[in-house]
């Protein structure tokens, strides 16, 4: 719940952000002159940069946490026990001793989302959060196939 609630505040201060960015913008192409106009379309663009970028994570995080919580409720998700340092972290070796199941289960089936998504989960307790993410989105894309 901590991270729900973490997630709406960075979005309400960067909608915040967003709609005070474009009244500046919108404030300087007022103007009319040529430099301030260049400057406040320049400005128009990263706003709506930043609300997709904003929406895509939403979207990512929802339906990852959506798969998570299907996973959960059949008894599915890694339930590996390791080591936690005194910050919370996962002890690294622990993690590395468990990956192997988890990438052979996806070598063994990788049309199954499942097998993906429990991949991501030992991708990020290994700290690996550019696979873990890539999994998620993997494991995300073929539920969506199956469904």
């Amino acid at each position: 719940m901590g991270t729900r609630i973490g997630v709406a505040v960075m979005a309400a201060v960067f909608a915040l952000y967003i709609w005070l960015l474009g009244g500046r913008a919108i404030a300087l192409i007022g103007t009319g002159d040529a430099i301030a106009v260049v400057m406040g379309s320049a400005m128009i663009v990263f706003p709506i940069i930043g609300a997709w970028a904003l929406g895509r994570e939403l979207w990512f995080g929802w339906r990852a946490d959506r798969l998570a919580r299907r996973l959960e409720r059949d008894g599915l998700l890694p339930d590996d026990e390791v080591e936690l340092t005194p910050s919370g972290r996962v002890v690294r070796s622990d993690a590395d001793a468990a990956f192997p199941a988890y990438r052979a289960a996806v070598e063994s089936a990788p049309d199954d989302w499942r097998a993906w998504f429990r991949l991501s989960v030992a991708y990020d307790a290994a700290g690996d959060r550019r696979r873990a993410r890539h999994a998620a989105r993997t494991a995300i894309r073929l539920e969506r196939r199956t469904a």
